[in-house]
């Protein structure tokens, strides 16, 4: 999930809320420039986390070595639920059915849907087609062939969040979203191999950055990834740009989302009056990939790896 960056590089005064404003899959009705004031659970309100681990002087948790385990359920649940709905995407199903498929995945594994309930929201999932940049609200459209999705999930599992979302493709992909599809999901994994203790923020930022435009795409500035753990958005905002150096040091134990959205053309997007669906302003094509990740010694540890090794669409 992506909420709005907390600044724009595209030049434009609008403001973004704050993450705890934030809906989980972009309700952007709050526009005041608003501190940080916590994490929010979706159904209880302000969750008290402060017994796990530290915060850094940026404000963000260092959860502990045994919190890996927690995360690791909850992000290879939603992973699986993303493995499992591969077969229902095709030309003429609804993203409506998609969810509902989802929904009853979720729930059969005895886990909770993040975002059913979540500031009126009443849906498992965020699906976003062709333009549409990010929380796409499922319905009854039908699936075209060529049509390029996103299929977005967030679940829990004994309190922990999982997050994540990759790209789908309906029938027969054309070549211009076949490239888009995958610099994207290189853009990402760049920006998960940035991902290392005394490195920044703003290097996971300009790796994705730097790569996205050698390819003479865009890289979406209004949405960005977040902390998560046992809340499901807190510090830091992680911005899919930046410059090397700048920003928070990561440090281990933090856990964060990495969810670059890579347009064919201009980066600006607009919010259409449901105040969820972000499309692409010149209307050109979308595409994002998300994985959950903590920091290690070693560098990022994945908790949302496919299990069937599907998180490209083109697996075979």
């Amino acid at each position: 999930m992506a909420p709005p960056s907390p600044q724009k590089a595209s030049g434009s005064d609008r403001p973004c809320p704050s993450i705890s404003d934030a809906c989980v899959k972009g309700l952007l009705a709050s526009r005041g420039r608003l501190p940080y004031v916590g994490a929010m659970d979706h159904r209880s309100g302000p969750l008290d986390d402060t017994a796990r681990g530290r915060l850094t002087k940026d404000g963000i948790r260092i959860y502990e070595a045994s919190d890996f385990t927690g995360m690791d359920a909850a992000g290879a649940l939603a992973a699986r639920i993303l493995d499992d709905i591969a077969p229902l995407v095709y030309p003429g199903q609804t993203t409506g059915a998609i969810d509902a498929a989802i929904e009853a995945m979720v729930e059969e594994a005895g886990a909770t849907s993040a975002t059913i309930g979540y500031k009126g929201y009443q849906h498992a999932s965020c699906i976003s087609v062709n333009h549409v940049v990010c929380h796409g609200i499922p319905g009854e459209k039908k699936l075209k062939d060529g049509d390029i999705l996103n299929v977005d999930v967030t679940v829990i599992v004994d309190g922990w969040y999982g997050d994540t979302s990759r790209m789908y493709v309906a029938g027969d992909i054309g070549r211009k979203a076949e490239r888009l599809v995958q610099v994207t999901h290189d853009a990402l994994m760049k920006g998960i191999e940035a991902v290392k203790p005394g490195r920044t923020f703003g290097d996971i930022g300009h790796a994705i950055q730097a790569y996205v435009e050698a390819h003479r795409m865009s890289v979406v500035r209004d949405f960005c990834g977040h902390g998560l753990g046992r809340v499901f958005h807190a510090p830091p905002n992680v911005l899919h740009y930046g410059r090397p150096g700048t920003g928070p040091v990561l440090e281990e134990g933090m856990f964060f989302t990495i969810e670059p959205m890579v347009n064919l053309g201009r980066p600006e997007t607009k919010v259409l009056a449901d105040e969820w669906t972000a499309v692409t302003r010149d209307k050109s094509l979308s595409a994002q990939f998300e994985h959950s990740v903590g920091v290690t010694a070693e560098g990022a540890h994945i908790f949302t790896l496919s299990p069937a090794g599907k998180f490209h669409p083109t697996w075979g």
